[in-house]
């Protein structure tokens, strides 16, 4: 609940500062400006993310992100309006920055929170409450600016990280593995206070050597575990797929229906909500009975391809119902492979599993923001639906290649112990890459 009512606030302020920041300048330039920062300090801090979140207390960072975002909020409203253009940069770093830092640690911390038998179960939970997130944040925006004015909005805004902040706060959860390096002889978390859980820091003895080991344990889950590298890569490339069919959106809508070009953009992504919710659910009720395990990596690469392949059908010029219905197709893949994907890094060892979302955090950025230049460029000069075509195809490629990678490893025996150790691989990174 708490992740969804900050999920709320994000979207909410994703429309409102967009426009707020328009307002107070005067320059689309500016408020394209503010979106580009915003967007390359998601990319940056989630390698930043990574490295904190294997080295604090999650919990901890996770209610600090949402009290700093709830400040920043409050501090743009207390601010004179002179100084309101400048502090709204500020604030495009910060909401970035928070966001990141936020979403990797929870995404991090869930088996430990409900188990990893359970893993699946909670991902639909929360994907679940951030859908309907977006659709209440997008719908309401509007009306809230609209009725009660950008005050009321970015307070509203404020309102629901402190909301966040407050349940995270008052949930006694443990949002990390114990083990040898993190408690003492009875293996007691040392964030909770237990004796013997001291750690070596940075510049004391063990402290970088400790580090060190847990960042190549990190590139040696990669190297041992191809498939989650390839399912990275997979990430990458939907993002430049999403980012295209984002920007394509209202240049085809307005092709359909010069007088309403809005009606197209609303009908898509009402249709695609509803998919993706739907199989959310499904994901989350269907795991755990009978023994399943939810979604694995042969249902990521099938979803995948299937999402891409919808997405560019709803560009083909097809009769509405046809296209809507192909949303739908697409909303319901997007849920299947995002359920999978995240499920698939929460296998890892608690160690790696911070950075491993770090990383998938800032290449799914990257992807992104990558995939807007490339598609805001193409579409001056081809059609919506060769520059979705382009960019959703490199994701099915890819899709193509992961299956490749499955067939070669997938079957592969298990090497003897000795082996494993002469590679010099940690027993948790060798046995998650089977």
């Amino acid at each position: 609940m708490g992740n969804g009512v900050s999920a709320y606030g994000s979207y909410l302020n994703m429309v409102t500062l967009n426009v707020f920041i328009y307002e107070v300048t005067d320059s689309a330039l500016a408020a394209g400006l503010f979106m580009a920062v915003r967007l390359m300090t998601s990319v940056v801090s989630g390698f930043v993310s990574g490295r904190l979140v294997s080295a604090y207390d999650r919990k901890r960072l996770m209610v600090g992100a949402d009290l700093t975002q709830c400040l920043a909020m409050v501090a743009l409203l207390i601010a004179p309006e002179a100084g309101r253009a400048g502090l709204l940069y500020v604030l495009a770093v910060v909401t970035g920055f928070c966001s990141t830092l936020s979403g990797v640690a929870l995404r991090s911390s869930i088996p430990e929170i409900v188990g990893s038998e359970l893993r699946v179960r909670a991902n639909s939970l929360l994907a679940t409450g951030r859908s309907l997130a977006m659709i209440a944040g997008f719908a309401s925006a509007g009306l809230v600016v609209a009725q009660f004015g950008y005050v009321a909005a970015i307070s509203l805004d404020a309102a629901s990280f402190a909301v966040s902040a407050s349940v995270l706060m008052a949930l006694p959860i443990r949002t990390k593995a114990a083990g040898p390096e993190e408690g003492g002889p009875g293996g007691e978390d040392p964030e909770e206070g237990e004796p013997g859980g001291e750690k070596p820091e940075q510049g004391q003895p063990g402290g970088g050597k400790t580090a060190r080991r847990r960042q190549a344990g990190s590139l040696l889950l990669l190297r041992a575990a191809p498939v989650l590298a390839v399912m990275i890569a997979v990430r990458a490339a939907d993002g430049l797929g999403s980012s295209s069919h984002n920007v394509a959106l209202p240049v085809y809508s307005s092709a359909l229906d010069p007088a309403h070009p809005a009606t197209f953009v609303s009908q898509f992504w009402a249709t695609w909500a509803i998919g993706n919710i739907v199989m959310q659910q499904v994901c989350g009720r269907w795991a755990g009975r009978g023994g399943r395990q939810g979604p694995g990596e042969r249902a990521f690469a099938i979803g995948a391809c299937v999402m891409s392949a919808a997405f560019i059908v709803v560009f083909a010029g097809l009769p509405t119902g046809v296209a809507v219905a192909a949303a739908l197709v697409a909303g319901m893949a997007d849920g299947l492979t995002e359920i999978a994907y995240v499920s698939r890094l929460q296998a890892a060892p608690d160690a790696q599993r911070g950075r491993l979302f770090g990383l998938s955090a800032s290449v799914e950025n990257t992807g992104f923001g990558l995939g807007m230049l490339v598609s805001g460029a193409l579409l001056d000069h081809f059609r919506p639906l060769h520059v979705v075509g382009l960019l959703h195809g490199v994701a099915i490629v890819l899709c193509l290649a992961m299956f490749v990678v499955l067939v070669r490893y997938g079957r592969r025996e298990r090497p003897p112990a000795d082996a494993a150790r002469e590679r010099d691989v940690p027993s948790s990174v060798e046995s998650e890459a089977r």
